[in-house]
């Protein structure tokens, strides 16, 4: 909490929620961010506590945000009163069906090989600066390893030298989300991008400690890039190579990753592979607690849809034809 600010009801409870979900192992990093934005506006609201006229007004001063990002912050705030009402019964809980209402997600735009190689293309184009000298490699390194490699974009942000086994072409990614670490072996392709890569930093005169960050640029000493400037480069990539789909919808960062999973499966489907006792392997790669959470990736798009209609008709074709021979 910010000690400058004036104390509040909700500092000591907040700590304590905290504290307590923190022991079971959750990160709690953005509900955090959520109840200190809370507990700091009741501060300018002059309000020493939470009850419906703060919530409310709590609720309007966010309503700049997405239904599903303020509902997302709404659902916090009534765990944390939840949490709170074991000791001070009397606390005030604000009640769920008063929340923004969920909308549908957006759906993601499936990237295809080809568009990633125009991207790389575009990417060697980009012209070094003084603070990103390596801003051509770092970007090309970024979408190789978010397409080939399925990983987050925090994920790639976070990595280190000590994090790369540049021989065997291993990345080691540390404590991600679900507080979960993973080696993940990339593709022979993706691999000669990381040694190019290194080649490239080493050349550079870049920080060569292991604690170094794997993406760097040169403001102020050798520094990671941030997650607004990678996303802008990335975006500036979709752009100048025509990444959009049939409805002219340009990728997000992150659907390259959802890309990852469905041409992932969509390779099992061609290679005649048993599917479903194949998805644990790619949750696990993917760094998932369980298959349900790479199920989300795996919408049923119409290429997966013809695919697995195609082994259907394989494989018990004859029995539906079979049937209607008897009926008829």
């Amino acid at each position: 909490m910010n000690h400058d600010l004036p104390r509040t009801a909700l500092d000591a409870p907040i700590h304590d929620f905290l504290a307590h979900y923190r022991a079971l192992g959750r990160g709690y990093g953005a509900e955090e961010h959520g109840l200190r934005g809370l507990r700091d506006f009741l501060v300018r609201e002059s309000a020493h506590d939470l009850d419906q006229t703060t919530f409310d007004l709590w609720c309007r001063h966010l309503a700049h945000l997405a239904a599903n990002t303020l509902r997302n912050r709404q659902q916090t705030v009534h765990r944390f009163c939840q949490y709170r009402s074991r000791n001070e019964p009397d606390c005030f809980v604000p009640d769920p069906l008063s929340f923004a209402r969920p909308q549908p997600y957006r759906a993601p735009v499936l990237v295809k090989p080809e568009q990633v190689a125009r991207m790389l293309g575009c990417a060697d184009t980009l012209p070094p600066s003084a603070n990103s000298p390596l801003r051509a490699e770092v970007l090309r390194l970024a979408t190789v390893l978010l397409y080939t490699a399925g990983l987050r974009r925090g994920e790639v942000l976070a990595l280190t030298l000590a994090d790369v086994d540049d021989e065997a072409g291993i990345i080691r990614v540390r404590e991600s989300k679900f507080h979960k670490s993973r080696f993940v072996p990339l593709s022979e392709s993706a691999h000669e991008e990381l040694c190019r890569y290194l080649d490239a930093r080493l050349a550079a005169d870049g920080d060569v400690r292991p604690s170094a960050p794997l993406l760097c640029n040169r403001s102020r000493g050798w520094r990671p890039y941030t997650g607004t400037g990678l996303r802008d480069g990335i975006i500036r990539l979709f752009g100048q190579a025509g990444v959009r789909d049939t409805q002219h919808r340009r990728p997000r960062v992150h659907d390259l990753r959802h890309s990852f999973a469905v041409e992932s499966l969509t390779r099992l489907y061609r290679r005649g592979e048993d599917v479903q006792s194949r998805l644990p392997h790619l949750a696990l790669y993917m760094g998932h607690v369980s298959i349900a959470s790479t199920a989300y990736y795996l919408h049923f798009v119409p290429a997966l849809a013809a695919l697995a209609s195609e082994r259907f008709a394989l494989r018990c074709g004859h029995l539906i034809r079979e049937t209607s021979d008897e009926h008829s």
